[in-house]
C-alpha cells in the first residue's frame, strides 16, 4: 500500500542501489540462470488457484446516467514486481460532465507511480473546469478532493506528505484563476508539467525522504478524457491506448492506436533527443536503446536524476544516494522530459471501446489482438442477455437464427466477466488453439526473483463507450 511504501522509504534509502555496469549485468545473468533451473521445477495450479490469482484485482463501474458518454469501464491489474510499480486511477468530474481515467507504469520502484496516478487527474480537472467555478470553488476553501470523485480509490497520502501536496495544489489553482482559460489539449498538457515541476520543487525545497524518493523513481502513464463527443488522449512514455470500432455494413472490427511510444523504437522521438544536445553526445544521449544507457522510455514524470543539473545532484542526490546515482555521460541536462504527447479524436457511433495497458500487456499481445479479444467478449456478453424480438416482420426462421446464435455463442462463452481479466489471461496462456492452463499456470508460479525476467506488471482499463448517447450528440452537432 501507499502509506505503508512512504513510511517505510526513509529505513531502506541505504539499501537502495541501480543496476550500473558490467558487474551487475553479471549478477543479473547469474540470478536469471538460476531462477531458470527452479523454474523447471514450478508448481501447477488448479483452474481455482489461476482464477483466484487473475480476478483478485478486478473493477467494474457502470454509469447509470443517460447523457454519460461513458457506458462502464472494467479494469484489472496483474503484479510482477513486488510491490507492483504499475497504478490505476477512474473519476468522474464533480461540476461538469466528462470521465477521466489513467494507467501509470512505475519504475525504480513504486513511489512516483502511486504518487501520480492520485494527483495528476485532479491537475487536470482542475484545468478543465470552468474559471468561474474554479473560482467559487478557491473562495469556499477548496482541495484536490473538490473536482473528482474518484470511482476505486482504496488509499490516501500519509498526513506528512498529503499536506505537501495539498500545498502545492492550492497554489497551481490559484495560479490556474488569473489566467484565460485554454483549450483542453493545452490545458491537460500544462497539467503534466506543472505537476512533474511541483515534484521536483517538493523534493528540492521540503527536504523529505519521501518527496526524494519520489523524485528518484519514475512513471510513464496514458490518461483518457472523454466529454460528450471529444476523446482526448495524453500519454508520457510508453502506455499504449487502442480504440476498438465496429462498421456494421461489413461487421469487422477496426483497431486504431491513439499515441505513439516514447522509445527508441520511436525515431522521431530519437531525433528529438539528438538535436537537443551537443553532437559530441550522439553516441551517449541514447545507448544500447536506453537514455543514457538506462533508462528505456524517453519521457517520463518524475526522475529527475535525468533532468536536474550537476549542481542540483551534487548537492541533493550524491550525499543521500552515492556517486553512482548521477548517470554516466550527463553533461548537458535535461535529458528527459514529462511533456505528453496529447490526440484528440472525435467519437463516432462505430467506436465501441478503448484499452488503455502498460507495456506488460503489449508485450504479449498486439492492438488488433487486443481489440478481437475485447469484441468477442462483448459479443458474448450481448448474447447471454434476455432476447428481444423485433417490433414487426418476426418470422419462424428468424427466431431460429436467434436460438441458434444464441446456442453457438454459449459454447463460445469466455471464462471471465470482466473483460480485463479476460485479456490478462490471453495474454498468459493464449495459444494458436484457445488458452492453455499449463502455460498460464507456468506464469503465474515463477518466483518472485525470476517473474520480472518472463513478463512485466499488467495493468488494463477497457472503457466501454454509450453508442445511443454517441448517436443523439452526432445528431444534434
Amino acid at each position: 500500500m501507499l502509506t505503508i511504501f512512504l513510511r517505510n522509504v526513509a529505513n531502506v534509502r541505504q539499501r537502495t542501489s541501480i543496476r550500473l555496469g558490467n558487474e551487475a549485468g553479471i549478477i543479473s545473468r547469474n540470478l536469471h540462470i538460476t531462477s531458470q533451473k527452479r523454474c523447471n521445477q514450478l508448481p501447477h495450479l488448479s483452474p481455482y488457484d489461476v482464477n483466484m490469482m487473475l480476478r483478485e484485482n478486478e473493477f467494474v463501474y457502470t454509469f447509470t446516467d443517460e447523457k454519460s458518454t461513458i457506458l462502464s469501464y472494467e479494469s484489472n491489474q496483474l503484479a510482477s514486481n513486488s510491490p507492483c510499480e504499475d497504478t490505476r486511477t477512474e473519476a468522474s468530474f464533480n461540476h461538469k460532465p466528462g470521465f477521466i481515467c489513467g494507467v501509470f507504469d512505475g519504475h525504480a520502484g513504486p513511489a512516483c507511480s502511486q504518487v501520480i496516478s492520485k494527483r495528476l487527474l485532479r491537475y487536470i480537472a482542475a484545468s478543465l473546469v470552468d474559471r468561474k467555478i474554479l473560482k467559487e470553488q478557491i473562495e469556499r476553501g477548496c482541495n484536490s478532493q473538490s473536482f473528482l470523485k474518484c470511482h476505486n480509490d482504496k488509499v490516501d497520502f500519509v498526513k506528512e506528505i498529503k499536506d505537501i501536496y495539498e500545498e502545492s495544489f492550492a497554489k497551481y489553482v490559484d495560479t490556474l484563476s488569473s489566467r484565460d482559460p485554454t483549450d483542453r489539449s493545452q490545458a491537460i498538457e500544462e497539467a503534466f508539467m506543472l505537476l512533474d515541476k511541483h515534484m521536483s520543487d517538493e523534493a528540492l525545497n521540503k527536504t523529505s525522504m519521501m518527496t526524494m524518493a519520489v523524485a528518484m523513481s519514475g512513471a510513464v502513464c496514458a490518461v483518457a478524457h472523454v466529454e460528450d463527443l471529444d476523446l482526448h488522449l495524453a500519454s508520457t512514455g510508453d502506455c499504449t491506448a487502442v480504440l476498438g470500432s465496429h462498421c456494421p455494413e461489413t461487421g469487422q472490427w477496426t483497431s486504431k492506436k491513439l499515441n505513439n511510444e516514447h522509445n527508441t523504437d520511436n525515431l522521431q522521438e530519437v531525433q528529438r533527443i539528438l538535436s537537443e544536445h551537443p553532437k559530441e553526445e550522439s553516441e551517449t544521449a541514447i545507448r544500447n536503446d536506453r537514455l543514457l544507457g538506462q533508462l528505456a522510455p524517453l519521457r517520463a514524470l518524475g526522475d529527475f536524476r535525468y533532468k536536474w543539473s550537476t549542481e542540483i545532484m551534487n548537492k541533493y542526490v550524491v550525499p543521500l544516494f552515492g556517486d553512482h546515482f548521477v548517470p554516466p555521460n550527463y553533461h548537458t541536462p535535461p535529458y528527459l522530459t514529462a511533456r505528453p504527447d496529447v490526440h484528440h479524436h472525435r467519437l463516432t457511433v462505430n467506436d465501441k471501446f478503448v484499452v488503455i495497458g502498460s507495456d506488460g500487456l503489449w508485450d504479449f499481445l498486439s492492438p488488433s489482438q487486443v481489440v478481437k479479444l475485447v469484441a468477442e467478449h462483448l459479443n458474448s456478453k450481448r448474447i447471454m442477455e434476455p432476447i428481444k424480438l423485433p417490433e414487426n416482420d418476426v418470422t419462424l426462421q428468424s427466431i431460429s437464427d436467434m436460438l441458434a446464435e444464441r446456442k453457438a455463442g454459449r459454447k463460445r462463452k469466455p471464462l471471465d466477466q470482466n473483460s480485463a481479466t479476460h485479456l490478462i489471461r490471453h495474454a498468459l496462456g493464449g495459444t494458436d488453439y484457445g488458452v492453455e492452463h499449463s502455460k498460464i499456470s507456468y506464469y503465474l508460479s515463477l518466483p518472485q526473483d525470476a517473474v520480472r525476467y518472463y513478463r512485466d506488471d499488467i495493468t488494463i482499463t477497457v472503457i466501454y463507450f454509450n453508442t445511443d448517447r454517441i448517436k443523439s450528440l452526432s445528431s444534434s452537432s
